[in-house]
């Protein structure tokens, strides 16, 4: 009996054995055939690229090797820039520095134009001038350059006349009589306000004449203050000229609204009259178009070529339009409205026309549009957009760019309109 359960247990240590050494082999086949599973590492990809030439790209920073303006760096990382489900993310510096500009779709003038060509010019209408109140010698300049911006309150120049320090005297003896004589029958008052007053007439402030008051000394010199803010356009004097009454020191230009000037034939200045809207572009600004309006249209014609004078107004709140520069004026001869896109907007190529659309998260995707008939400044849509679509008009070359730099040539495969 004992032999026959020591038989039984060999056999099942055996039956053991077999089963852990087929275990064993399953184990190891299974980790044979199991692929080794791929770490993924995000990555930290960035170049350099040029905002006029959106084709160059480099590794490194400096310059456009085509135009010589400073590259400006794209960084993707991950998915908090870069393209994520055919979106391009940029950062605001990066919006920034590429001068990418948006547009919102609506109906606009698609009908024919008449291209001018002109020039800016600044407003006169905007222009001040500051002039010497009061005759004495021109001791020290504080404004040296034109093209300078001055603040209103901003010192100009330092004067020495004999004319306010016998002013600045009169004052100081007014303050003092009323202080130590007290005579109920004089107006001290009266006299200290009109001895104000002339020191105000003649370019002093209040806050240095209550510094004046606080010294009691007359100064030998006296700081004179802009009254405006601009851009100084012309400086009149030089440090030890000797200045009269009137005489101007310098002049200002207020570049927040510029005109831009151009001639007309006398044919055809009879359809363009104040008030019309017009669009200007500047070639010096990449195409960039501005709205305006004309302002003025000469009445007279020129004796010599018969040619009439139009005058725009634009604004130009940033500051980048400068008087001097070329500037194309479409007027619109052919009213004819319709759900249109800037021309600077639409990209084309052989596979079709495409806009780069700003959605509401902040990222940009591209679009094929059909577009109809338009002009130099517009274009009609006939399918792909919808009123109140928010389009990039300046920059569009720089995200197709960075899109073809991620996702090669096919970015716009399967895409339909």
């Amino acid at each position: 009996m004992r032999n026959k359960q020591r038989s039984t247990l060999k056999k099942i240590i055996v039956a053991g054995k077999i089963v852990g050494f087929v275990l064993l082999l399953t184990a190891l086949f299974a980790a044979c055939k199991q692929k080794p599973q791929k770490v993924v590492k995000e990555q930290s990809k960035a170049y350099y690229t040029c905002s006029m030439h959106p084709q160059v790209h480099e590794d490194h920073d400096g310059n456009c090797p085509i135009c010589g303006m400073k590259l400006i760096r794209v960084e993707l990382t991950g998915a908090n820039a870069g393209t994520v489900d055919d979106k391009i993310k940029l950062t605001a510096s990066q919006i920034q520095l590429a001068g990418i500009q948006t547009d919102t779709i609506r109906e606009e003038n698609v009908g024919t134009e008449k291209i001018l060509t002109g020039t800016v010019a600044a407003d006169e209408n905007k222009a001040g001038e500051l002039s010497a109140r009061i005759g004495g010698r021109i001791q020290q300049l504080f404004i040296r350059t034109i093209g300078e911006k001055i603040a209103a309150g901003q010192p100009v120049y330092s004067i020495y006349s004999e004319e306010i320090q016998e002013a600045e005297k009169e004052y100081l003896l007014a303050r003092q009589q009323q202080k130590v004589l007290n005579n109920p029958d004089v107006d001290y008052a009266q006299l200290i306000n009109a001895a104000e007053s002339k020191l105000q007439l003649w370019g002093i402030t209040k806050a240095q004449i209550k510094r004046l008051a606080s010294s009691g000394k007359v100064s030998s010199t006296i700081v004179i203050q802009s009254r405006a803010g601009g851009t100084v356009s012309e400086i009149a004097v030089h440090e030890g000229d000797y200045v009269t009454e009137g005489m101007t020191i310098l002049k200002i230009q207020a570049l927040g609204s510029l005109w831009v000037e151009a001639q007309l034939y006398a044919a055809e200045s009879g359809a363009v009259k104040a008030g019309d809207p017009v669009s200007v572009s500047f070639p010096d600004l990449g195409g960039q178009v501005i709205k305006g309006n004309v302002e003025f249209v000469n009445p007279e014609l020129s004796d010599a070529s018969k040619i009439d004078l139009v005058r725009i107004s634009i604004p130009n709140q940033q500051g980048i339009i400068r008087p001097g520069m070329l500037a194309n004026i479409a007027l619109a001869s052919g009213l004819k409205h319709a759900l249109a896109v800037p021309a600077s907007a639409i990209l084309t190529d052989g596979k079709g026309s495409k806009v780069w659309l700003r959605n509401h998260d902040g990222s940009f995707s591209a679009r094929m549009v059909q577009i109809g008939p338009g002009n130099q400044s517009y274009n009609s849509i006939i399918s792909g957009l919808i009123a109140g679509d928010v389009v990039v008009t300046n920059g569009a070359y720089l995200l197709n760019s960075e899109a073809i730099f991620k996702n090669g040539n096919d970015q716009m495969g399967g895409m339909t309109m």
